[in-house]
């Protein structure tokens, strides 16, 4: 059996979302089924960025034109986006859909976006959907057969069993682009209401409508007491989780939130919305609010400062919570679309 896939997205050097998603399957796969082989496709503008990655055992790179017949039994587009139907089977991942539904990004983009998701539609034999929620979208934007939908979550970030933990501190964690989608001018606006002595710390990049959210905070009373990181290294995050003491995630709209997950795996209460796959993923172990009403976020946060016992309480059951959703039980589920597609 040969598997082409899409590697484009494995090769970003600040990894997050689909990146993540892409490098967890491509080496999950080569790892868990090396019986198979696979073919790491990247489009031409990455393709000579590849070779500064070494490729697992029994994979080989290959550029991917977009009109070029590929000896591959199955190709799988890993981020909704298929640019050939000369394969026997193609199945394509959807992550989200926000993009159609709200202006989280520029009317080009958004014009792109939605003919490219279109288009994987049509030449998808099998969508792999990372939520319910994103599965919903993907059937009533895209008009597809929800009985060719298969739901296989995403996993969460391995926590090191390292004892030499920092303290916790007075510090809600936001983790996440700067963006209009992420709501962050929001919590800023919920931070200003709850007590004084904490702070909030956001780490992630700067993306779609951040000038609302750095304006916010320019103006803001409790400007001391924000710190804008931008992107930070996988160390800087893993100290910032276990330093934290609330991890705050109010987004707008999630195909599935891998960070509220992240938090979990490393003993913090969350705090996220009632809305998209946030539910979905976070379950009954999150204090959930309303992200479009400032003060349901402030509320939620004053009850988490006050209330110890539910903080602890929380962030035990998050905990228990985040070990079922592994990488490789992604891969697993992943293999037995192939097999179901190839068979």
């Amino acid at each position: 059996m040969k598997i082409a896939l899409d590697a484009t997205y494995s090769l970003d050097p600040n990894l997050s979302g689909v990146g993540v998603y892409s490098h967890e399957v491509l080496y999950g796969l080569a790892t868990a089924h090396p019986e198979a082989g696979y073919l790491f496709c990247y489009r031409p503008h990455r393709y000579l960025r590849s070779f500064s990655s070494r490729l697992p055992e029994g994979c080989h790179r290959r550029l991917l034109w977009k009109d070029r017949r590929s000896s591959a039994d199955l190709f799988h587009g890993l981020n909704q986006r298929i640019h050939s139907t000369r394969y026997r089977r193609t199945v394509s991942t959807f992550h989200d859909l926000f993009v159609m539904t709200g202006e989280y990004s520029t009317l080009e983009f958004r014009e792109k976006f939605s003919a490219q998701a279109r288009t994987a539609a049509e030449r998808s034999d099998l969508i792999i959907t990372v939520s319910r929620f994103t599965a919903g979208q993907v059937e009533a934007l895209l008009h597809f057969d929800p009985a060719r939908i298969r739901v296989i979550p995403h996993g969460t970030r391995r926590v090191s069993p390292d004892a030499t933990r920092p303290k916790r501190e007075s510090m809600i964690l936001f983790v996440g682009a700067i963006q209009r989608r992420k709501n962050v001018a929001r919590l800023i606006e919920a931070f200003e209401q709850v007590a004084s002595g904490w702070t909030l710390v956001l780490a992630g990049s700067i993306g779609f409508g951040a000038e609302e959210a750095l304006q916010r905070i320019e103006a803001s009373p409790r400007k001391q007491d924000i710190r804008v990181l931008g992107y930070v290294s996988d160390a800087v995050l893993e100290d910032l989780y276990w330093r934290a003491s609330i991890f705050a995630f109010p987004s707008l709209d999630e195909g599935f939130g891998m960070p509220v997950l992240d938090a979990m795996a490393h003993g913090l209460p969350v705090l996220t919305s009632n809305v998209s796959a946030l539910p979905e993923v976070a379950g009954d172990v999150a204090w959930l609010v309303d992200p479009a009403d400032s003060t349901s976020i402030a509320q939620g946060l004053t009850q988490l400062i006050e209330d110890e016992g539910l903080r602890e309480r929380l962030a035990r059951q998050g905990l228990a919570r985040s070990a079922g959703f592994t990488w490789e039980r992604t891969v697993e589920e992943t293999w037995k679309v192939y097999q179901e597609l190839l068979r």
